[in-house]
């Protein structure tokens, strides 16, 4: 037993969980806009997503509650597989290395020291015709109407080379993370914590909570809305951390005292946003609030594409 577990251990400490997803087929991809040095975002099919932290040695799925070591790992990958089966499996290895951490995006390391509230603070607010501006209204066709409120509540301010960046709050209001989009490319903050964006459609009670993928969807739907008044617009940034999720029940808590509270799933049209719907479903029955789910029209993908959509009709 003494001896097993010595080799339990060799195992997890020479057995990299970023190359044990890009090896065993079927092999994972790294996602490189999304991935950091101390993170790394691996897909593989429609909604399955697998993030690596811990120098390799953990790792999590952000559209479930599972999450381990390397033995869970294979295991979760193959879930035929006894503990023995695992153990054989993890020998053939053990000390391969992952792809170098060299190549993933050097701006996701720029600034790593700088907090990221100085890192928001430095950039400009979004003002209009500038290339951000152009980006936001032109690429993802959002109104000005939408743009002009994401700056008086500081939800959005400008990004390097036209691109746009997307605050995340928590619930007192504190920047927690930096949502990136541009144009070809997207990510977030190094050194900050997903959250949730946050956009309020009035300054009123807000009633009904409409949660969306990423940034820009919640935007779209605000603008196809009109940006209701009773309507906070949210968005995850994809998977939901620990951090995003106690966000997401803090927001719960508030809907379930009011009679007219309402969750609601915007989530894209595919494999994820199903997975992402669900699970807000089972947040919204356990905190006792009415729950409902809208999908972008058409058989489009997410809400921006029905934003553009929508321009496009004459």
């Amino acid at each position: 037993m003494h001896g097993q577990n010595e080799e339990n251990e060799g195992l997890k400490a020479s057995v990299s969980c970023a190359a044990l997803l890009e090896r065993l087929p079927p092999v994972w991809r790294l996602d490189r806009a999304e991935s950091s040095r101390r993170s790394r975002k691996y897909r593989r099919g429609p909604g399955e997503i697998v993030i690596v932290n811990h120098g390799g040695r953990g790792w999590w799925d952000p559209l479930s509650e599972a999450k381990g070591d390397v033995f869970t790992l294979v295991q979760y990958l193959d879930p035929s597989l006894t503990f023995a089966g695992a153990c054989r499996v993890l020998r053939g290895f053990a000390g391969i290395t992952p792809v170098p951490t060299a190549a993933l995006r050097a701006w996701r390391t720029a600034e790593p020291d700088v907090p990221v509230e100085q890192r928001w603070e430095r950039r400009a607010l979004l003002s209009h015709g500038s290339a951000s501006w152009r980006y936001l209204a032109g690429q993802r066709g959002l109104p000005a109407r939408i743009l002009i409120a994401a700056r008086i509540t500081d939800a959005v301010r400008e990004g390097p080379h036209g691109s746009a960046w997307f605050a995340h709050r928590d619930g007192a209001g504190g920047l927690t993370g930096i949502e990136m989009r541009g144009p070809g490319w997207r990510g977030f903050s190094a050194g900050g914590g997903k959250t949730l964006f946050r956009l309020p459609g009035g300054s009123g009670r807000l009633s009904r909570v409409a949660v969306c993928e990423a940034a820009i969807d919640a935007l779209s739907l605000a603008a196809i809305e009109g940006a209701r008044r009773d309507t906070l617009y949210a968005a995850t940034a994809g998977g939901m951390g620990p951090a995003t999720l106690a966000a997401l029940r803090q927001v719960l808590h508030g809907l379930s005292v009011d009679p007219a509270g309402m969750l609601i799933a915007a989530t894209d049209a595919d494999t994820a946003g199903r997975r992402h719907a669900v699970r807000l479903q089972g947040m919204a029955t356990e905190a006792g609030v009415r729950f409902d789910t809208i999908l972008p029209p058409d058989g489009l993908n997410d809400w921006n594409d029905a934003l553009r959509a929508l321009a496009a009709v004459p």
